[in-house]
């Protein structure tokens, strides 16, 4: 790890912890679903510092969304009014790599997995996998994923947000608006 973290390093990827996306279900211990004792509970020793719960105010949050944060780790949980894991977000520079059919999603060139995504979805049919959305950030249907871009000094790298299926009709009505811009 670094001795002096700075606002725009990254975290190597081989320091990086490694998980695997199961579309739908959840990344890594957290699953879908979860309360958030559950997502402590299932992060187990991984960290040392708890959960940061803030309840969003934003009057465009229909769901009055709950986000837990563990700075440590670069992740944000948003929780629904019934307490439940709605989405997930992982931090470009300091978050888990989340690998998604073998290949790294967090803290790439966005380019790189835009890419990836429409190769992609040249395997399925087609309209039901690439998507777009707000500022143009691409996102796959099947994966349960929309790859949001985040600054880390003078570059942009991935910062994928992850979604149960219910949200894949109207991904960006299913969190609150901080959910897709960086942070």
């Amino acid at each position: 790890m670094f001795d002096r973290w700075g606002v725009w390093d990254v975290l190597p990827e081989s320091e990086r912890r490694r998980w695997s996306l199961e579309p739908f279900q959840g990344v890594g211990p957290p699953r879908f679903g979860m309360r958030p004792a559950d997502v402590t509970a299932a992060l187990g020793g991984i960290t040392r510092n708890p959960q940061h719960h803030t309840r969003a105010a934003l009057p465009q949050d229909r769901y009055g969304t709950v986000k837990g944060e563990c700075w440590g780790l670069g992740l944000t949980f948003y929780y629904g009014l019934d307490e439940r894991l709605r989405g997930i977000s992982v931090d470009a520079s300091k978050g888990p790599q989340v690998f998604a059919d073998g290949t790294a999603l967090v803290g790439r060139v966005p380019s790189e997995v835009e890419q990836w995504i429409i190769d992609r979805s040249e395997t399925r049919e087609p309209f039901s996998e690439l998507f777009y959305v707000k500022l143009g950030e691409p996102g796959s249907a099947s994966l349960g994923v929309v790859v949001c871009a985040q600054r880390a000094g003078d570059r942009l790298l991935t910062r994928p947000v992850f979604l149960p299926h219910e949200a894949m009709h109207a991904p960006t009505r299913f969190l609150p608006a901080d959910a897709w811009t960086s942070p």
